[in-house]
């Protein structure tokens, strides 16, 4: 069942797809704090070192989830494998390459706003790819009042310490593959099961993450101890749960709904990294940037509810 489909049931309005957002939005906000900590214990910080992290903990969320999608693998339906890799290299590869970079690059206050971008690019790319209704007026003054917040929050003081202008950069580009990994679930979700597909997808991702940082594996091997352990763990559990949980949801629901719930990433970012983060903290920019970034997209949340229920 596509999130087309489901874009008018009245189940939108209920508690569960809220609910479900916060859970997702707490488990993706952790990981901010979370990789700055492993990245602080290294003595170097090469993109192949990152990429090597990365694949492993992908890879074992992949793991985390197969036992649990063991029954799917008949049902599987021609043209699958196609958008799977594509899933893969959209959702794990290019959005992660993209955010761990920028996370080196910057801080983790400003990668945690700039995570709710994914929405805006939604708005775009739904109507292209998903044959969704045009952005209205509305949609693109959320996208001019939300641009403002971001060079806002990458040109005022309080940003951190690192490059701005590159992690702004980095960070939109991974927001951009996981809006486009989030529009591949509707069509894959019809070929194979959700979870199925979400296992796949970090699976297989994680596999060409480390395979990008394998002359750094003996390095990562090495500087692994309890904590680093704990941490890669726990890393691969968030996304387990975090991306099987948003995949349903895009397959459940409208895109167009769901972008207005991506406000709370953001938001439960910015509050776990300033509050884990040792001097981070939301200066006068990162807090003006991020209330124009997040009232917008509580506005467009606000305005598509309208609009559903009027419909």
């Amino acid at each position: 069942m596509s999130s087309q489909s489901n874009s008018t049931s009245p189940v939108v309005s209920s508690l569960r797809l809220p609910a479900f957002a916060v859970v997702c939005a707490v488990l993706w906000g952790s990981a901010f704090p979370a990789i700055k900590s492993v990245y602080s214990g290294w003595e170097t910080n090469s993109l192949e070192l990152r990429l090597c992290f990365a694949g492993i903990r992908f890879t074992l969320a992949g793991l985390m989830i197969f036992p649990f999608c063991l029954g799917q693998l008949t049902s599987c339906k021609p043209g699958w494998a196609r958008l799977l890799l594509l899933l893969a290299l959209t959702q794990t590869v290019l959005q992660y390459l993209f955010f761990y970079s920028g996370l080196a690059a910057s801080s983790g206050v400003l990668g945690s706003i700039l995570v709710g971008a994914g929405s805006l690019w939604w708005i775009v790319l739904a109507p292209l790819c998903l044959k969704t209704p045009w952005p209205r007026w509305r949609h693109f003054c959320v996208i001019a009042v939300s641009s403002i917040g971001v060079m806002i929050a990458v040109y005022a003081p309080g940003v951190g310490s690192g490059a701005p202008f590159l992690g702004m950069i980095l960070f939109l580009m991974a927001s951009l593959s996981g809006a486009l990994a989030a529009i591949l679930v509707v069509p894959l979700s019809r070929l194979m099961d959700v979870k199925l597909a979400t296992s796949g997808a970090l699976f297989f991702g994680g596999i060409l993450l480390m395979l990008g940082g394998v002359r750094e594996m003996p390095r990562f091997i090495a500087s692994v101890d309890v904590s680093l352990a704990i941490t890669t763990v726990y890393l691969a559990g968030v996304s387990a749960g975090a991306f099987g949980l948003w995949n349903w949801l895009v397959r459940e629901y409208s895109v167009n709904v769901l972008a207005g719930y991506r406000f709370l990433i953001p938001l439960s970012a910015v509050t776990q990294s300033s509050f884990f983060i040792k001097d981070e903290s939301p200066g006068f920019g990162i807090a003006l940037g991020g209330i124009l970034i997040l009232g917008s997209l509580i506005y467009l949340h606000r305005s598509e509810m309208k609009a559903h229920r009027s419909g």
